[in-house]
């Protein structure tokens, strides 16, 4: 098995930047408690895990961030276009079924789940408003970051930037002509080959493509998840688990 990438982070996560106020960061799939295809950092409630394990690799992450276990926020996604706006924590079991989150509440950490997907993250640190985004091709399809920000700007973001996690590129994501179409429809630059020159779908420059038309700033972390052996890869093994985006603002000192 190949080595972990350069610049690799290591520990719980695979990449992170910290900022005065600022945290932003995408997991990896080590020093976790869970095993067998899931092992060991499994992030997903609804992929067969032991509930148990996965409590405990998201409190990993929390105090990996410094943060109370109750105040890092995840969704219960399900490849839709809605987006919630979030003030308080939510309870165990209460997890909105949506695929973005924003909030302007200093203290709240907001996370996406993903295997292949593409985790997006999002601030305006002088508004004080930031999102999380699960973009799949069904989000990316439906606009999905497009209405994550149109629900930022309510809140008064106006400078929005964006770090773009790393997710299954166009050349390991197959799919059939029509599906590579309709998500062409939409975003023309998702249109991708396979590496054995089939039609393929890159979902994250499709989503990267929609963040520069809204005039967003974007860092794009490298990495192809099914290539990566640090990263969870549905295409690469369907009974996977997941890793996260995970963005939060610290209340000022």
């Amino acid at each position: 098995m190949p080595g972990p990438r350069p610049g690799y982070v290591g520990g719980v996560f695979y990449w992170r930047d910290q900022t005065p106020g600022l945290e932003v960061a995408f997991t990896d799939r080590h020093d976790g408690v869970s095993d067998g295809p899931l092992a060991s950092l499994n992030l997903g409630a609804r992929v067969g895990d032991d509930p148990g394990r996965v409590a405990e690799n998201r409190g990993r992450v929390a105090d990996a961030l410094g943060l109370p276990r109750d105040r890092l926020l995840f969704m219960a996604q399900c490849h839709s276009a809605e987006v919630r706006v979030v003030a308080e924590p939510w309870g165990p079991g209460d997890e909105p079924a949506v695929d973005a989150v924003v909030t302007d509440v200093p203290g709240l950490g907001l996370a996406a789940v993903v295997a292949d997907c593409t985790p997006v993250l999002l601030r305006d640190q002088a508004a004080g408003v930031i999102a999380a985004v699960h973009a799949g091709r069904p989000g990316m399809v439906s606009r999905i970051v497009e209405r994550t920000l149109e629900a930022m700007r309510d809140l008064g973001a106006r400078d929005i930037q964006a770090t773009v996690g790393p997710s299954v590129c166009g050349r390991c994501y197959e799919v059939p002509e029509q599906m590579r179409a309709e998500a062409a429809a939409i975003a023309p630059e998702s249109s991708a080959r396979s590496w054995t020159g089939t039609p393929a779908i890159d979902v994250a420059s499709g989503v990267v493509a929609q963040l520069h038309g809204q005039g967003v700033a974007v860092t794009w972390v490298p990495g192809c998840s099914r290539e990566s052996p640090d990263l969870f890869s549905y295409r690469g093994d369907a009974a996977a688990g997941r890793y996260a985006g995970v963005i939060l603002r610290r209340p000022a000192s």
